[in-house]
């Protein structure tokens, strides 16, 4: 547990995967310190997915370190405790510190007590934290754009392989061949995976997710549901996308803070 939270305490952006009735999920997150323990604080824009957690997750650093481009990656799995902060109470501590420290659109939106107060919103959270790492493994980083995580169901939870593809367009096709970092076989048993992958511009304000959603069955992916896909260098937006990205932010987590605040006062 000590080595992959103090991976994860030194990184600046990481996963968090879990297991629905819908099938897998996944997120990319700012990994943060809860006390000793491996924490990120979702926005409330992100109410759907927060909803769908269930009482276990895997957390993965999977980016190599700039010091250490052949740092493995880490994937751990245990329980989590979820606690909904829609005035950020829980974040305006120290975790807020240490997400504006990582993260430029919190520098910028939160980054002092001016700019909490004007943006409210931001500071509404779900704070999901690790309580305990029940298993820890190694992955082998994510060094292209085009390398991505694979989740699934094993014995009940979220496991998450780095994987890669030749060409993860589709072309008209409905499969793809997807080949383990690792060099191990998959085994794909018809089960429902995801795959989704993730590219930041330099000042974060565009951090984009792809996915490919299907059934695995050895190494081939049947796909059966398609969003996005590699960027290996995101522009940061322009001066009107920005403010429009802003806005529309701003929207979505005051949408996702007003409903957990409903749902206290039932």
């Amino acid at each position: 547990m000590q080595d992959f939270h103090d991976l994860w305490r030194r990184s600046s952006v990481a996963e968090l995967s879990w297991i629905t009735p819908g099938g897998p999920c996944g997120i990319p997150v700012v990994p943060l310190d809860d006390g000793g323990r491996p924490c990120a604080a979702l926005p409330l824009s992100l109410l759907a997915e927060i909803d769908s957690l269930p009482g276990r997750a895997a957390f993965s650093v999977t980016l190599p370190g700039v010091a250490d481009p052949c740092r493995p990656g880490q994937v751990a799995v245990g329980p989590v405790q979820v606690r909904h902060d829609p005035r950020g109470t829980v974040f305006g501590g120290e975790l807020v510190e240490q997400e504006a420290h990582k993260h430029p659109p919190t520098r910028l939106r939160a980054g002092s007590l001016l700019a909490r107060n004007e943006n409210w919103w931001w500071m509404g959270r779900a704070v999901v934290t690790l309580s305990e790492a029940e298993a820890v493994h190694t992955v082998r980083p994510r060094v292209s754009a085009h390398h991505a995580l694979l989740v699934r169901e094993e014995r009940g939870d979220a496991a998450v392989r780095v994987v890669s593809s030749s060409d993860w367009s589709l072309h008209g096709a409905s499969s793809l061949r997807v080949e383990d970092r690792g060099g191990a076989a998959l085994e794909g048993r018809g089960e429902p995976v995801l795959v989704f992958g993730h590219q930041a511009s330099p000042d974060f304000e565009r951090w984009e997710r792809w996915t490919r959603r299907g059934r695995l069955d050895g190494q081939e992916l049947t796909v059966t549901g398609s969003e996005g896909g590699p960027d290996p260098s995101p522009r940061p937006f322009g001066w009107l996308e920005r403010l429009r990205n802003h806005r529309e932010v701003g929207r979505a987590c005051t949408a996702g803070v007003a409903e957990v605040e409903r749902r206290e006062q039932l």
